[in-house]
């Protein structure tokens, strides 16, 4: 494939995956899980349909890769077409510091976020295949779970704000 084949591509995926997976962060961070706390038992069958059924962990791990897999092709390019000067450029501090974030992010949605989620999602099941209200160690743990994804989903946006922001004028920085 030509050099500009490839990179015209590479750009493609990590503009398309990057704003999917930015502003699904950000929606979810500042709008649907604070949403879903407030609402109390109902969020919680909300979030189940999101996670179990429509696999939305699955479409972000997915994007989350293609961004940033895209984006590492993407430095490379540059680096090799540019060399390693570039990288004390305002473009190539900026690109890194964006990339950072990304990764970043991606370091907390699998580190925090994921088993966070696997354990609420599991002590949600059980307590529904129970039939009863969640014991009163339950309802706990059900509040620290949440607190700690909406805290996680918090930073997340932000991470993922300034990562769209250096991303979006990098090639601008002097």
């Amino acid at each position: 494939m030509h050099g500009t084949t490839v990179f015209l591509l590479a750009r493609f995926v990590h503009v398309v995956a990057g704003v999917a997976w930015a502003g699904a962060l950000i929606f979810i961070g500042w709008y649907l899980t604070p949403a879903i706390r407030a609402t109390g038992p109902s969020g919680g069958a909300l979030m189940q349909q999101l996670v179990r059924v429509q696999r939305l962990p699955v479409y972000l791990m997915t994007l989350m890769a293609l961004t940033i897999l895209s984006g590492l092709s993407l430095f490379w390019l540059d680096l090799t077409a540019f060399g390693p000067a570039w990288m004390h450029t305002g473009a190539g501090r900026t690109f890194s510091a964006g990339g950072a974030f990304a990764i970043l992010t991606a370091i907390l949605g699998v580190a925090v976020n994921m088993p966070t989620s696997k354990k609420l999602g599991t002590l949600m099941a059980s307590i529904q295949a129970a039939g009863k209200q969640p014991s009163a160690e339950q309802a706990a743990e059900i509040g620290r779970l949440q607190n700690r994804l909406y805290r996680a989903g918090q930073a997340a946006a932000v991470l993922t704000l300034l990562a769209v922001i250096c991303m979006g004028v990098a090639r601008y920085v002097p």
